[in-house]
């Protein structure tokens, strides 16, 4: 220190440095505990305050839902019932002369009573159960609809001289997957109208496929038919010997078409037979085309009946250029000719004699 022309010296030992050193950053290190508890005290609470609202705006949103359902529930049965309505506006597609028999059932009249008494207890239900109760006329409708268009097909098939339970039953060869189980019920059950409804669509279906693969398209000309289906000369030894198919003879590249739809499911070269196609379609029933020049098909393509799958040649074990054409059921061979000349007719009139549609319904 300076003072008035003289130079004095003040002397702090070590050991007082190291207190009042420690003394400070024991000051500051409080003071840095007291700010971040305080800041730690905040975030807390105003996550809590964060959550609460949370929880709150949840329990508004859930009670306004619950609130608007209840407040709304007559527009809500009119909203289902304008879906009903639009629903109905298409059975003028479905034919109006069937009747209920014995094998499905008639709830109009249950139907009926259950719309009184619901009305009568629950008046704010009676949209719901209207609506109930037309949903049910719906499916039996659907579901007689479904039977009449199987009996037509049943028909056809037994006129073609096969057995229509015996296609549906190979029909369900070759079937797998997950188990997908389907109910009309929270718990888990299914009406057996419903249910009802589901097998007979499902036998529609499977019969209509039946008609679709049947030979109903000539593969050639039917006016060159060389060879018939049976027991003839061998033309190669003249001996007695079963000739499996139809033979039609024609010029080499002459186109041929699928008998009917289905798949392929051979191409290439079999012996005796030469360039061959083969066409499942299903049910056990497949189509073998012989002798061909060329093939205009691929294993997998789906084919429909008249679409050209190839051309005539004289390939295999063959005295000149013709097509041999053969139907298999479970690989049995039949004579294809009842099919390719009855067919078309019998399927048209399964196909175009469905029930009449009443002049109300097109109205």
């Amino acid at each position: 220190m300076r003072s008035q022309g003289q130079v004095r010296f003040i002397k702090i030992s070590t050991r007082v440095q190291i207190v009042a050193a420690a003394l400070a950053l024991s000051l500051v290190l409080a003071w840095l505990i007291s700010m971040m508890a305080v800041a730690i005290g905040q975030f807390s609470a105003r996550n809590e305050m964060a959550a609460l609202l949370d929880r709150e705006a949840k329990v508004a949103s859930a009670e306004s839902r619950v609130s608007a359902y209840r407040d709304d529930l007559e527009s809500v049965g009119d909203d289902l019932q304008q879906r009903m309505d639009f629903i109905e506006k298409l059975m003028p597609m479905l034919p109006d002369d069937m009747k209920a028999d014995e094998t499905v059932s008639d709830s109009s009249q249950e139907a009926g009573q259950t719309v009184n008494r619901v009305s009568a207890v629950l008046p704010e239900a009676a949209t719901l159960a209207r609506i109930e109760a037309r949903q049910l006329a719906l499916v039996e409708k659907l579901t007689r609809f479904a039977d009449r268009r199987s009996a037509q097909a049943s028909n056809a098939i037994r006129r073609l001289g096969l057995n229509p339970d015996r296609m549906i039953a190979a029909a369900r060869t070759g079937q797998g997957g997950p188990l997908e189980k389907l109910f009309t019920g929270r718990n888990g059950a299914i009406d057996p109208r419903f249910e009802r409804l589901g097998l007979s669509l499902a036998r529609m279906d499977a019969l209509e496929q039946a008609l679709d693969g049947i030979p109903q398209v000539m593969p050639a000309d039917i006016n060159m038919i060389s060879s018939g289906f049976g027991y003839r000369h061998d033309p190669f030894t003249g001996e007695s010997a079963m000739h499996s198919g139809l033979d039609f003879r024609g010029p080499i590249g002459a186109p041929i078409h699928a008998a009917a739809a289905g798949r392929i499911s051979f191409v290439g070269v079999k012996s005796g037979y030469g360039n061959v196609v083969e066409i499942s379609h299903g049910n056990g029933l497949l189509t073998r085309y012989a002798h061909m020049s060329r093939w205009q098909a691929r294993v997998g393509q789906n084919v429909d009946a008249g679409d050209v799958i190839g051309a005539i040649g004289s390939t295999g074990r063959s005295t000149g250029p013709h097509l041999h054409f053969e139907v298999r059921i479970n690989d049995r061979a039949v004579n294809p000719r009842p099919f390719l000349e009855t067919a078309p007719h019998v399927l048209e009139e399964a196909r175009t004699d469905l029930p009449r549609r009443g002049a109300k319904a097109g109205g």
